[in-house]
């Protein structure tokens, strides 16, 4: 099935942080004069990477957004498209249910109201909630 919207939640990118650090580090000691202690930032780099390794990871399982055909999936959760009602001009009421098992919608998201076919609405959300609108009512084929 065609993905028609994907957000990954993080990109690779913060796994070069700390490798970098650790060779900045090496660096500046072997600028300054001194003997550099090669094994504290190697050991230094290696954790630093694993430590955002786990971020990364927690990020992709937790806050990736996909659109396709058939399903919305947010975090860990699926939601059928058919279930769908209504994308557009929908109002959530204090207390709405938010997609994906979080108990608000993440930091930094923008929140997209769902009606779905039995008349409850849910909280989907996006970094562009545009974006995910326009890949929802595609996907209805609305």
């Amino acid at each position: 099935m065609s993905t028609l919207y994907h957000e990954p939640g993080a990109s690779g990118w913060p796994l070069l942080w700390g490798p970098l650090f650790a060779v900045a580090g090496f660096l500046l000691e072997l600028l300054a004069g001194d003997r550099p202690h090669t094994p504290v930032w190697l050991a230094t780099g290696a954790a630093l990477l694993l430590l955002t390794t786990v971020w990364v990871y927690a990020r992709r399982r937790f806050l990736a957004v996909t659109v396709t055909g058939t399903e919305l999936r947010q975090g860990g959760e699926s939601l059928p498209v058919e279930r769908i009602a209504e994308v557009t001009d929908v109002s959530a009421p204090m207390g709405t249910r938010v997609l994906g098992g979080g108990w608000s919608v993440p930091r930094k998201y923008e929140e997209l109201p769902l009606r779905l076919d039995d008349g409850t609405v849910v909280l989907a959300w996006a970094r562009d909630a545009g974006g995910l609108r326009t890949a929802l009512e595609r996907a209805r084929g609305a």
